[in-house]
């Protein structure tokens, strides 16, 4: 999917593509590559599906997000998300609960 037509699609429902974990699902959200707590306010996002985008969350803060992550091929790599990434590209789950106040 062209950057122009999933940017469209982002928080839509009918479908798009989740940029980290690469599966079809109806909506994704706009995730700031450099979060903007950390400056990227302005900076590049991406779409990721709802279970991508919290467990991100979950498992990576912010100064971590900006120095080490701030791209998607950086996050499709990161060793903490690898266990996560097996696990969701053979699921079908569109939603999970947002456990970022679990930590």
């Amino acid at each position: 999917m062209p950057a122009a037509a999933s940017a469209i699609a982002a928080g839509e429902p009918g479908g798009s593509r989740c940029a980290l974990c690469e599966r079809e699902v109806q909506r994704t959200s706009r995730h700031h590559l450099v979060p903007r707590e950390e400056g990227g306010r302005h900076g590049p996002t991406t779409d990721l599906c709802q279970p991508c985008h919290s467990t991100i969350h979950l498992l990576l803060d912010n100064k971590t997000l900006a120095r080490r992550y701030a791209g998607i091929e950086q996050l499709r790599n990161a060793p903490e998300l690898q266990k996560y990434l097996h696990w969701i590209r053979r699921s079908r789950i569109e939603r999970i609960s947002n456990r970022r106040g679990k930590r």
